[in-house]
């Protein structure tokens, strides 16, 4: 028989944002359900290098991520592993189901449930996908020891694969539409100071080649966004890293959203165009995107569920 939940609060998601709001909220006495969805531990779960994390100079993403739930369990936190496939806002208390069989229904939400890589679309990048096509370098990076390989992008997420991929690639080739890169000043010195790595500028990927028994990338063709000249390149793996998208299915059409359906909150706020409802992390955010600034969310979404609560009592 399906299992039925209740909760004054209930956090969907469990980056830095679902694991602070259930520090907080646990504090708070509000005895909250964490339910850690499809990548418990959010985006941090496949990153390496950490240097950016206050009072660490270097830690390991995964490591950080094991230490935020910890954390968040010992003050109270009940963290479940279950998928929200359905949510209900329309109404309180708020019903979410999950992938599990489990009903959970709540006076209050926060929404934590972060972002995911963007792909380009291409019927060749799919086909390759997972056979020499990934958007995850430290998840697959080790399977190219020696060989050439290529990043798409230009943005601190391109640069950052571009640089992991250095300890077992032979060869890199960043490929940018621009002749210029959107990363953090210190990410590009390190960049340009690598040779391993061969900026390709004003190009785009146009298709991936290789081989259908058994699959896998051969090489790719790219197009000058100035001459359209098409050029071939020889390579076993493609990494594909221009952004992500965040991951609002389950409130895009109850919630408020923009920038390609991140969820809106008031301003110095977190929460949503539903009263209870709050968003923290990169769901919301479409202009930060770091740990740090999403576990100060996910501290101002558990406070301020706490207010809403306590003003309902």
């Amino acid at each position: 028989m399906a299992d039925n939940r209740h909760t004054k609060l209930l956090i969907i998601g469990s980056g830095p944002a679902g694991y602070t709001a259930g520090v907080y909220a646990s504090r708070a006495m509000l005895d909250p359900l964490l339910v850690q969805g499809i990548e418990p531990g959010g985006q941090l779960t496949t990153t390496t290098e950490v240097e950016n994390w206050p009072g660490d100079t270097e830690v390991q993403g995964p490591d950080l991520m094991v230490r935020m739930e910890a954390h968040a369990k010992a003050m109270g936190t009940e963290i479940i592993g279950d998928i929200i496939s359905d949510l209900d806002l329309s109404r309180r208390p708020f019903t979410a189901k999950g992938d599990s069989g489990t009903t959970y229904t709540c006076d209050a939400v926060v929404l934590a449930t972060g972002a995911r890589a963007k792909w380009l679309g291409l019927e060749t990048e799919e086909k390759f996908k997972g056979f020499g096509v990934s958007a995850c370098a430290t998840c697959d990076g080790f399977f190219y020891r020696g060989q050439e390989i290529v990043v798409i992008g230009g943005g601190n997420t391109a640069v950052e694969e571009a640089l992991f991929l250095t300890k077992f690639a032979s060869k890199v080739t960043l490929i940018h539409r621009r002749d210029e890169l959107r990363c953090e000043k210190i990410l590009e010195d390190r960049l340009m100071k690598n040779e391993k790595i061969e900026p390709l500028w004003f190009h785009e990927l146009v298709e991936v080649t290789g081989t259908d028994m058994p699959l896998g990338v051969e090489g790719i063709k790219v197009k000058n966004v100035k001459t359209g000249e098409i050029t071939e390149l020889a390579c076993k793996g493609v990494f594909v890293a221009i952004g992500h998208a965040p991951a609002s299915e389950l409130v895009i059409d109850q919630l408020e959203t923009h920038m390609g359906g991140y969820v809106v909150t008031k301003p110095d706020s977190t929460a949503t165009s539903i009263p209870g409802v709050f968003a923290a992390g990169d769901l919301t955010d479409h202009l930060y995107r770091q740990a740090v600034t999403s576990a100060g969310m996910g501290c101002m979404a558990a406070l301020e569920a706490e207010r809403f609560l306590a003003g309902e009592e």
